[in-house]
């Protein structure tokens, strides 16, 4: 799509490493997903961003058949990642002005854990429902199926000293 380009423009200048068009057909779910989450994180249950409190793979996947397209945001970072440089700050800021320019069902999701709060208050409403963003693996896209897919590279830590890939999806129609 001709017309998300400047968007992909927008992306990389904010500094991720790659911005690509991607058909939400090839954004794959799977049950799974949820799956690592729940048995694999700590953060499981504890975030409105994270399972069981975010969409289910299910829901996932009509949301994004809802779509036809999508931009798939790819950052490496090296041992030298701060907090100035979120990721996911980059995801919403670009869909925040996809949606600004009028593509009104601009909608993302990011990377881990939502970090808005020191400590998510899950028995109320959001505090921060205008910035934060559950993950991709929290509402069970394979992010791993769908990177490799797409070319882009990923694959799993053995600590958390090593490299990272991080992926963020912004749906847009």
């Amino acid at each position: 799509m001709e017309q998300l380009k400047p968007y992909l423009e927008i992306a990389m200048k904010r500094g991720v490493t790659d911005a690509i068009v991607v058909e939400t057909s090839k954004v794959f779910t799977d049950a799974w997903v949820k799956m690592r989450c729940q048995f694999g994180c700590r953060m499981y249950g504890k975030s409105l961003c994270c399972p069981p409190h975010a969409p289910a793979p299910e829901e996932m996947r009509k949301v994004l058949d809802s779509y036809a397209y999508g931009i798939l945001l790819h950052r490496h970072f090296t041992n030298d990642f701060t907090p100035e440089n979120d990721f996911n700050d980059i995801v919403l800021s670009t869909e925040q002005a996809i949606f600004f320019d009028g593509y009104y069902k601009a909608w993302s999701v990011g990377c881990g854990p939502c970090k808005k709060c020191k400590e998510c208050n899950i028995t109320a409403t959001c505090l921060h429902a205008a910035q934060a963003r559950p993950s991709m693996e929290a509402c069970g896209i394979d992010v791993f199926r769908t990177a490799r897919g797409y070319g882009l590279p990923i694959k799993t830590l053995k600590d958390r000293s090593e490299e990272i890939d991080t992926y963020g999806l912004i749906l847009v129609e």
